[in-house]
């Protein structure tokens, strides 16, 4: 039979540093779940993706068993190390902070597709072009 779900949280987590300090301790714990157990398991499941933030749902279920999904990076994460700067403009249309090969538009693409509503990569490479741009970053 299968287990109910009593709740399902989604947490935006550095990969490999999940602690049970806040905003990820405060959140699981009014389920009930066991925080040190499930900063373990993400920990043990994000190594290698080391410098990115990692959306992750965490299903939890009514007795107190959880589940997390890790997603790809963030769209922004992968186009500011792609373009090697900080942050993004806070004028993009103004300001150009960095620009981005269609080669490496391709390939942050081809890493978000299972997180994105299109399986083409070529609509895959316009969203991700579309971040691109709102960070102030132009495409070549």
């Amino acid at each position: 039979m299968a287990k109910k779900v009593a709740a399902t949280v989604k947490l935006h987590i550095p990969a490999g540093k999940a602690t049970p300090a806040p905003p990820i301790g405060p959140a699981l714990a009014q389920h009930g779940v066991n925080i040190g157990d499930f900063c373990q398991k993400f920990n043990e499941a994000s190594k290698g993706q080391e410098g990115f933030t990692l959306p992750v749902e965490v299903s939890i279920y009514q007795d107190r068993t959880f589940d997390f999904k890790l997603k790809t990076p963030l769209a922004s994460e992968l186009i500011k190390k792609a373009a090697g700067i900080e942050k993004g403009s806070g004028e993009p249309n103004k300001t150009k902070v960095g620009k981005i090969t269609k080669a490496q538009l391709r390939e942050i693409a081809q890493k978000k597709i299972p997180d994105l509503n299109t399986e083409n990569i070529d609509k895959a490479m316009k969203i991700i072009e579309g971040t691109a741009k709102n960070m102030g970053v132009t495409v070549e």
